[in-house]
């Protein structure tokens, strides 16, 4: 609607996860380093946590993008079930029919594909997003699963990626050994004071406008402070107040506007 108006050749602040836009504040850069380290030294285990919105899935996703040929992904958003139920999301991730198979089954199938791809010079990682959601016994048995391996190379890395309930449930004292074998263990903490400026500016950069005055420096401030530095928060804030600017005309999205946005908003939760 006001892609157009201001310039943009896509739009600057979408809700969903868009790795074109990875903005690499000090605490992403971090993390990509230390998920990088590990994937090219095959760690067992990686996790990342993060509060909601924090931009865990655009890291991921950006990591990703950049894999080397040699490394096969299978990614799982999130599931609630067993280790089952895991087991056929692996399978399925790497291309491969559970069908007709039980666990053991399913557990042999996934064995055999990692093996193959070690023999192809290819090996295989797993990502599991919104991975609070796995029980601490189906942790456990990826764990064991994940003990296989062909000599002293390690057939399959997992990077579990999550809420802080994540953490916490790693720091349980039945989850000692897989603890133990978690190389990487990052916590995303939001943007600061400046970092927002910097990552709303680089949107704006990225979207094609041409312009880094959209919002001026008073407006990033209030959207600081209103979102805490949570980038899905600030995505939602800076998207509706380009809303009302277009809709008032303005080429400039000042405080006053996203005041007006934060007003309405608290009357739509109030009523």
């Amino acid at each position: 609607m006001y892609e157009r108006f201001y310039g943009f050749k896509v739009k600057p602040f979408a809700l969903l996860p868009q790795e074109e836009f990875m903005f690499l504040s000090r605490q992403h850069s971090n993390a990509l380093a230390l998920l990088t380290y590990s994937l090219h030294n095959r760690a067992m285990f990686c996790v990342v946590c993060g509060d909601i919105g924090t931009g865990k899935t655009t890291l991921l996703r950006y990591l990703l993008s950049q894999h080397e040929a040699h490394i096969v992904v299978g990614m799982i958003t999130s599931t609630t079930g067993g280790f089952d139920e895991l087991l056929s999301w692996m399978l399925t991730e790497f291309g491969l029919d559970y069908r007709g198979l039980d666990k053991i089954g399913m557990q042999q199938a996934l064995v055999t594909f990692l093996r193959r791809l070690e023999i192809q010079g290819k090996r295989a990682v797993l990502v599991i997003d919104e991975a609070q959601a796995l029980a601490p016994q189906v942790l456990e048995e990826l764990r064991l699963f994940s003990n296989v391996n062909a000599g002293r190379t390690m057939l399959l890395q997992t990077i579990l990626v999550g809420q802080l309930a994540l953490r916490d449930t790693l720091r349980r004292p039945d989850m000692r050994q897989l603890a133990q074998r978690v190389a990487v263990d990052y916590l995303l903490t939001p943007l600061g004071r400046d970092q927002t400026e910097e990552y709303i500016r680089h949107r704006l950069a990225i979207a094609g406008s041409g312009r880094d005055d959209i919002f001026t420096v008073d407006a990033c401030e209030a959207i600081f402070t209103a979102s805490g530095g949570v980038p899905r928060v600030i995505n939602l804030l800076c998207d509706t107040a380009l809303a009302y600017g277009y809709a008032d005309q303005a080429l400039t999205i000042d405080s006053t506007t996203v005041f007006e946005v934060l007003a309405d908003k608290q009357r739509e939760a109030a009523g």
